[in-house]
């Protein structure tokens, strides 16, 4: 694999880590499991992040076809996820919680969930619109460079690691928040929201300039 390559494949997983933002979701899962033990946090962790790898290959392999069958370019899906992931980068940036993620509503109905590794912790809060705009925009992107079939190697494999670190920080959840405390954790949210923010406007300009051109 050549530095290009591996450069992109970098800045693809760590542009997907941060957008599902374990750390956050993390410090959920130990408020939503009861109680949060080992015997209990693993299986939500494993339970979530195949959720979300699943999803994510779902929209790398069907997503850009499904909004054109609606007369969707990509262009205009750079634009609102630019959009959207610029809400997310604000309120992370901010240290406040991501309605675009979930609402209260939603976190509510979760503590009288017995399994919430799918819903609530999954989807919508690991894997939301945000997550699926970057899938379909880095995919894009990659087509570009590298052509169809590398590109989808490439994303691909991201989301494999960008899975396999939400695995083992969800799964070591309650270790990761006694050593980051709250003070940590938001620090943490607030430098994601930094690069979350930097994505959302490369994704608005380019969806602003290709619509224009």
């Amino acid at each position: 694999m050549t530095p290009e390559l591996v450069s992109t494949l970098l800045h693809d997983t760590i542009a997907l880590i941060t957008i599902f933002n374990p750390v956050a979701a993390a410090g959920l899962l130990v408020t939503m499991v009861s109680p949060p033990t080992p015997a209990n946090i693993y299986p939500a962790a494993w339970k979530a992040t195949l959720t979300i790898f699943i999803a994510s290959l779902i929209t790398l392999f069907t997503g850009e076809f499904l909004f054109k069958l609606f007369g969707i370019n990509v262009y205009s899906i750079k634009v609102i996820g630019g959009i959207i992931l610029m809400m997310i980068a604000i309120n992370m940036a901010y240290g406040q919680p991501t309605k675009a993620r979930h609402t209260k509503e939603e976190q509510e109905e979760a503590q009288e969930k017995e399994d919430i590794s799918i819903v609530p912790l999954g989807i919508p809060i690991l894997f939301g619109p945000g997550v699926i705009a970057t899938i379909i925009v880095l995919n894009h992107n990659n087509t570009h460079r590298y052509g169809t079939l590398l590109s989808y190697g490439l994303v691909t494999a991201a989301i494999v690691l960008s899975a396999l670190t939400v695995y083992l920080i969800l799964r070591y959840s309650g270790i990761i928040n006694r050593a980051l405390g709250v003070t940590g954790v938001k620090i943490m949210n607030r430098i994601m929201g930094l690069v979350v923010g930097t994505l959302a406007a490369q994704f608005l300009i380019g969806g602003v300039k290709g619509l224009w051109e």
